[in-house]
């Protein structure tokens, strides 16, 4: 693999994709090109099937590593285009236990447009998932200067209130997850503001991304959710479409 030190390298000015592989297929493939062709737009990086981003270059590579289910990476920065591959971390264990998650001390910038894009300025988030897991959790959400909850290290953050969804707007300062976007799609679900203090009053939280689908949580700091009926629901009738 040929890789230039252009400015993805240096200043992690480049966007990526994380792609869920299941039966050969590439879960939500439009939606994902879509968002990063936003992306590559934001950073001045040009049209992604010019770059050799494509369905059939996708459908190529997933042929030749006899990938049947699993993760991709599609990573794109002014001079590479790359797709990789490798296991999807999340396994049937983890839905039955369910997350267990705290908040983050790092604020999130609402502030700032690369906030709203999934590129490869990660640090905050990859460095929260480890301390999270250092510290015995799945997760870590995260809050914006405003106090708000915002986003989860690497997921999008959902809350149930007598049978009702709710989820940050995303003008509290979090990326637009692809899974997200298919839930407010599909369900009647409220973008909302929402503060720590307010978790007392819901009964379920549930945390999603591409590679884990829909993930009940069952504690958020210092509360507990025992419910899980609406995130299971949500997650039985998503596993249909894949």
């Amino acid at each position: 693999m040929n890789i230039k030190l252009d400015e993805g390298f240096q200043f992690g000015l480049g966007a990526f994709e994380t792609i869920a592989v299941e039966n050969k297929n590439p879960v939500f493939l439009e939606r994902h090109f879509r968002r990063l062709q936003k992306a590559a737009d934001f950073l001045g990086m040009g049209e992604i099937s010019q770059r050799g981003i494509t369905e059939g270059a996708v459908y190529r590579y997933l042929e030749e590593a006899h990938l049947e289910s699993g993760a991709l990476k599609v990573m794109l920065s002014r001079e590479n285009s790359i797709i990789t591959e490798r296991k999807n971390p999340y396994t049937e264990e983890s839905y039955q236990k369910g997350f267990v998650a705290d908040f983050s001390q790092v604020r999130r910038n609402e502030t700032s447009p690369l906030v709203y894009h999934k590129t490869m300025n990660y640090g905050d988030c990859i460095l929260e998932k480890r301390a999270a897991t250092r510290a015995g959790m799945n997760e870590r959400i995260f809050l914006n200067t405003s106090g708000q909850i915002c986003e989860g290290t690497v997921s999008n953050v959902f809350f149930v209130r007598k049978g009702c969804i709710y989820t940050p707007a995303l003008s509290c300062g979090l990326l637009p997850g692809i899974l997200r976007e298919y839930l407010l799609e599909h369900y009647k679900i409220k973008e909302t503001e929402i503060y720590p203090e307010q978790l007392k009053y819901y009964e379920e939280c549930f945390v999603t991304n591409s590679l884990m689908g829909i993930m009940p949580v069952t504690k958020l700091g210092e509360i507990t959710f025992p419910e899980r009926t609406t995130a299971d629901k949500l997650r039985m009738e998503y596993m249909k479409i894949l």
